[in-house]
């Protein structure tokens, strides 16, 4: 099975940036495609972004296209999500995912809150 832990968040001015990691363990991260999710308080959880296993498609959410970036780089079992114009509308818990097949795989999620 395989681990993640996010890193990266933080309290942020609205414009300014921010770059989340997932770190994977237990397994390596090429066999999986990974996503980023997000869960502001009193809102059901969203897809934020994913990636395939390769790195050579990624996926965005309408409102988060041309400001957030998804990459991966599989030899340090790593993937990354680049913030950046952020809003407060961007506050929420955000959480890494990893999934194959019919089994998908969690973090705790790492607070991002953006001010205005």
């Amino acid at each position: 099975q395989v681990q993640l832990v996010e890193s990266g968040g933080g309290l942020v001015q609205a414009g300014g940036s921010l770059r989340l990691s997932c770190a994977a363990s237990g397994r390596p991260l090429s066999i999986y495609a990974m996503g980023w999710f997000r869960q502001a308080a009193g809102k059901e959880r969203e897809f934020v972004a994913g990636i395939s296993r390769s790195g050579t498609s990624t996926y965005y959410t309408d409102s988060v296209k041309g400001r957030f970036t998804i990459s991966r780089d599989n030899a340090k079992n790593t993937v990354y999500l680049q913030m950046n114009s952020l809003k407060p509308e961007d506050t929420a818990v955000y959480i890494c995912n990893a999934n194959i097949d019919f089994a998908a795989y969690w973090g705790q999620g790492t607070q991002v809150t953006v001010s205005s």
